[in-house]
């Protein structure tokens, strides 16, 4: 687009931006089947740095207990995954609005090659998985 019509670039800009974030929505929140049993699962969105020492994985799983959270690596891939059910004191609540999934999620993120030391924590509301590199 022409740099000499500021007002069409500027609603161009956004225009895209909106269609990017509908996209991310709907990448982040699809429903695929995976796991055992081949249950629907829904995919939270990651955050992913590397430094010379380790790769920091963070994911974003607002109000899901990091205790019912697994993370394995299995050949080379890093597999997070768990459930968010809503809190029993909710149960009977009324909604008004529900945007969080709920369900069974996974997220799988292919690994450099290489040997790791994995340790977890949260950090910010985010879970976090960092990977030292061993050798």
């Amino acid at each position: 687009m022409s740099n000499k019509d500021p007002m069409s670039w500027m609603l161009s800009e956004a225009v895209e931006s909106l269609a990017r974030a509908e996209r991310m929505h709907r990448q982040f929140f699809r429903l695929q089947p995976s796991g055992p049993a081949n249950e629907p699962s829904w995919e939270p969105p990651i955050d992913v740095l590397e430094t010379e020492t380790e790769i920091l994985v963070f994911v974003a799983l607002p109000g899901v207990d990091p205790d019912n959270v697994t993370a394995a690596i299995d050949n080379g891939v890093l597999v997070v995954s768990g459930r968010r059910v809503l809190p029993r004191e909710l149960r009977d609540a009324i909604i008004h609005r529900l945007e969080l999934p709920q369900g069974r999620f996974e997220r799988r993120l292919q690994l450099p090659a290489g040997r790791y030391v994995v340790q977890q924590f949260v950090q910010n509301g985010c879970l976090v998985f960092s990977l030292t590199k061993a050798g």
